[in-house]
C-alpha cells in the first residue's frame, strides 16, 4: 500500500475512534471497546474497499455491510458519519430518545445501515441470505459481516457457515474481531471457540488471519478474498479490545460502559495526540 494511502486511512480511523468516544461519552453508555478494536476494518471498508454511495445509501447495486456484533453501533456511526451518510455532529444523539442513532443498528431509520442488529449470531445468518439472494439474482455485489469472537459462541453461527460453506458463497467476507474479550472476560476462558480457522475450514471456507489494525495486511486479506472462488472467505483479525486509548486497551470491563468526564478527556487527548502525530 502506497505510505500516503496508508496514512490518510490512518487518519480516518483515528477520527473514527474520536467519534466513538465523543457518542459514548455523551450517551452515558454504550460498548466503546469493539468498536475501538474494529475501527481500523471499518477505514478500509467503508473508505476503500467496498462500492458504496453515501448520497445513494439504497443503491441496487451496493456491496452489503452487516454488523453481527451489532452493540459495537458507535464503531458503525462513526465511519458512517465519517463517510458522509450524516453530520458527524450527530453523533452526540447516540442513545437519545429522539435520535436515529440507537443503541444497535436501526436499518429503517439510519443512513448506511443494512441490517437491524444485535442479536448476537444472527448477522452472519442474514449475510449468508443476502448472499445466496444475490448469487440467485445474479448480482455482482458482495456481502460482509463483522462477527465478534465471542459471538461465537453461538450456534446460529455454525449453521450459517454450514450452509456458506455448503452453497459454496464466495461473494461473502466475514470479518472476526478476535480481540479474545466478551463481557465476561477472556475468550478462552468463558468458553473458547478457539481454533478458529480451522473451524471455519471444516464447513469448506477459505480463511485468513491477520493483524487486525495494519493496513496492510487488511488489504491484502480482502485482495485475496476477492480472488477466492467457490469458497465464502473468513478473514480472522487479532485486535486489541479498546484499541487507541490506553486505559481501554484489553480491559473486558470496557466491553460496555462509558468514560466518566475526566475519562473522556484522557481518551480524547490522546486521540487528538495521535492524530496530530499522523497529521504532522
Amino acid at each position: 500500500m502506497e505510505q500516503a494511502v496508508k496514512k490518510q486511512l490512518q487518519v480516518t480511523a483515528c477520527k473514527i475512534r474520536m467519534g466513538i468516544i465523543e457518542g459514548v461519552h455523551a450517551a452515558k453508555s454504550g460498548h466503546p471497546g469493539g468498536s475501538l478494536s474494529i475501527a481500523d476494518v471499518l477505514t478500509y471498508l467503508y473508505f476503500k474497499e467496498m462500492n458504496i454511495d453515501p448520497a445513494n445509501p439504497k443503491k441496487a447495486d451496493r456491496d452489503r455491510m452487516i454488523l453481527s456484533k451489532g452493540h459495537t453501533a458507535p464503531g458503525l456511526y462513526s465511519a458512517l458519519a465519517n463517510r458522509g451518510y450524516f453530520p458527524v455532529e450527530d453523533l452526540l444523539t447516540l442513545r437519545k430518545l429522539d435520535s436515529y442513532l440507537e443503541g444497535h443498528p436501526d436499518m429503517k431509520h439510519t443512513p448506511g445501515v443494512d441490517m437491524s442488529s444485535g442479536s448476537l449470531g444472527q448477522g452472519i445468518s442474514v449475510a449468508t441470505g443476502v448472499a445466496l439472494g444475490a448469487k440467485l439474482d445474479g448480482d455482482a455485489y458482495r456481502v460482509y459481516s463483522i462477527l465478534g469472537d465471542g459471538e461465537l459462541e453461538e450456534g446460529q453461527v455454525w449453521e450459517a457457515a454450514m450452509f456458506a460453506g455448503h452453497k459454496k458463497l464466495d461473494t461473502l467476507c466475514v470479518i472476526i474481531d478476535n480481540n479474545n474479550l466478551q463481557i465476561d472476560g477472556c475468550l478462552d476462558e468463558v468458553c473458547s471457540p478457539y481454533p478458529i480457522a480451522e473451524k471455519f475450514q471444516a464447513f469448506n471456507w477459505y480463511t485468513i488471519e491477520i493483524d487486525g489494525h495494519d493496513f496492510d495486511q487488511i488489504e491484502a486479506a480482502f485482495a485475496q478474498a476477492r480472488q477466492n472462488k467457490g469458497k465464502p472467505t473468513a478473514i480472522i483479525m487479532t485486535t486489541t479490545k479498546g484499541k487507541g486509548v490506553s486505559f481501554m486497551e484489553d480491559k473486558a470491563s470496557w466491553h460496555g460502559a462509558a468514560p466518566n468526564d475526566e475519562q473522556y478527556e484522557i481518551a480524547m487527548s490522546e486521540l487528538k495526540a495521535a492524530l496530530a502525530a499522523l497529521e504532522a
